[in-house]
C-alpha cells in the first residue's frame, strides 16, 4: 500500500508527488524529531527535506535505518535537490561516495551554496 505525499523535488517551487510506502511514511514520521522549527507557513515538512536532515545529522541507526528503507536512488535525488544549508561538506561529501554517486579517487561537487548574486537575479 502506498500513501501519496506531496515532496519538493526540485530546486525553487516545484512541487511534485511521491509515492511514499507505509513503512515508509512510519520511518518518516519516527524520525521527524530531525526537524525542530515549524514551516513558514504551519505545514508539515516535506519528506524530501526530513530526509536531507537525517542524512545530514542523523544517528549511525537512523542512517541505517534510511538505507534500508529508501532506495540509493532516492538518496542521491535528495542530494541532487539539496537546497544551500542542507549538508554540510562531511555529509554532502560522505553521502557521494556512499552511494556511488561518484569514485571515491573524485573530489566531491561542492555543496549548493547561496549567493548574493543568485539571491539579486532571483529578485529581478
Amino acid at each position: 500500500m502506498t500513501t501519496r505525499t506531496t515532496t519538493h523535488w526540485g530546486r525553487g517551487s516545484k512541487i511534485d508527488v511521491v509515492d511514499l510506502t507505509g513503512e515508509q511514511q512510519a520511518l518518516l514520521d519516527s524520525l521527524a524529531r530531525y526537524i525542530w522549527w515549524p514551516s513558514p507557513d504551519g505545514s508539515p515538512h516535506p519528506s524530501v527535506r526530513l530526509l536531507a536532515q537525517v542524512m545530514d545529522i542523523g544517528t549511525w541507526e537512523d542512517l541505517c535505518r534510511i538505507e534500508a528503507t529508501f532506495s540509493a536512488e532516492t538518496l542521491a535525488g535528495v542530494l541532487a535537490v539539496a537546497q544551500p544549508g542542507w549538508f554540510r561538506p562531511q555529509s554532502w561529501s560522505y553521502w557521494h561516495y556512499r552511494l556511488g554517486i561518484i569514485p571515491t579517487n573524485e573530489e566531491p561537487p561542492p555543496p549548493p551554496r547561496r549567493g548574493f548574486y543568485d539571491e539579486l537575479r532571483s529578485a529581478l
